[in-house]
């Protein structure tokens, strides 16, 4: 069992980053909060029955446990960090292309816990029956949500 799951978490690792991107792109311990899903898989996998693809139910795992970091943080108390400014860091004008993805992840960033979790499904070419099964809400109301954070996230993006 234990060979079977590290197969299925190395050849799933993408799904594992994308989520802490997204949910803890700027975070120093996005690591750890990596570590902490990769352990709650681990519990969880003898509940998986085939039922759904694993990479399904691995979302669904994932994207539950961020949501639970995100939770246990909001009652912790607020630090803010310096920014490049305070540092006194130069930007680097020669990385654009990861530059526009940072953007990107954090515009998501900024939407809510379910929207942020509906949209990586959608960047991931889920079709809205497999992303209204792992979020939990209807296929008719993914669609309206994807329509909505599309035009929320041009919003967010036009104004950087």
């Amino acid at each position: 069992m234990e060979k079977e799951f590290i197969e299925l978490i190395k050849s799933h690792q993408g799904i594992l980053h994308k989520i802490c991107n997204v949910y803890f792109l700027r975070d120093t311990y996005k690591e750890d909060y990596y570590q902490e899903i990769l352990i709650r898989l681990w519990k969880s996998y003898p509940s998986f029955r085939n039922q759904s693809a694993f990479s399904t139910w691995l979302y669904r795992v994932a994207l539950n446990t961020a949501i639970d970091i995100i939770r246990k943080q909001s009652l912790l108390p607020k630090h803010t960090g310096l920014s490049k400014i305070e540092y006194n860091i130069p930007e680097n004008k020669n990385l654009l292309e990861s530059d526009n993805k940072d953007k990107l992840y954090m515009a998501i960033n900024q939407l809510s816990d379910i929207e942020k979790a509906i949209i990586i499904l959608y960047l991931e070419d889920y079709n809205y029956s497999e992303i209204a099964e792992i979020t939990g809400i209807s296929e008719n109301y993914t669609g309206v949500k994807i329509n909505r954070i599309k035009t929320q996230l041009i919003k967010i993006l036009n104004h950087e």
